[in-house]
């Protein structure tokens, strides 16, 4: 019932799953390890993605959870929530993920979840997919002027302004003044 119980909860999650085995072994022989295993704790943040209901709870929780679950994984969870999820708050956990990949030099999905979004109605998406636009900038700046170029006019002004946030004066300015 209570945000902060829930936050609580993600984050201790968040440590469980840090500390959680995949499998080890020797000679590819998997043994189960005692406690919870990583894949417990990807089923458990799934399952219960109605109670993740707020824009701390998805941002302290979805990246260290699914983003390095799906690190040498398919990814095409993360493009049906951000597709199809049923709250604002799934959609943002599909671009929000991306950041793990975004800190090991895998820009493409965040650009390809962030077209999904493009037109999103709701703010809070505009300033999420922005924030990852802006991250994927920091690593690779020619790769986000070049998903910019053809879509900064009609992006969300919200969406623009945080993906050019770290671009030099003269240059942000350029993209806000016509956009």
């Amino acid at each position: 019932e209570y945000h902060e119980v829930r936050l609580a909860a993600l984050l201790t999650l968040v440590e469980i799953f840090a500390h959680g085995k995949r499998s080890s072994g020797r000679a590819g022989k998997t043994e189960t390890k005692p406690g919870m295993k990583q894949q417990d704790c990807i089923d458990f943040y799934l399952a219960h993605t109605d109670r993740i209901n707020n824009w701390d709870l998805v941002d302290l929780s979805c990246y260290p959870l699914l983003g390095v679950w799906l690190l040498d994984k398919d990814r095409t969870l993360l493009y049906d929530l951000a597709k199809n999820g049923k709250t604002i708050w799934e959609q943002r956990i599909g671009i929000v993920s991306t950041m793990t990949f975004i800190r090991h030099g895998q820009l493409q999905d965040t650009f390809d979840i962030a077209d999904i979004l493009l037109h999103h109605p709701h703010d809070l998406i505009h300033k999420a997919v922005g924030w990852l636009l802006r991250e994927a900038g920091k690593r690779d700046k020619e790769a986000l002027v070049q998903y910019l170029e053809p879509r900064w006019q009609t992006m969300p002004r919200t969406m623009l302004r945080y993906a050019v946030e770290k671009f030099p004066e003269a240059e942000r300015q350029l993209y806000l003044k016509k956009a």
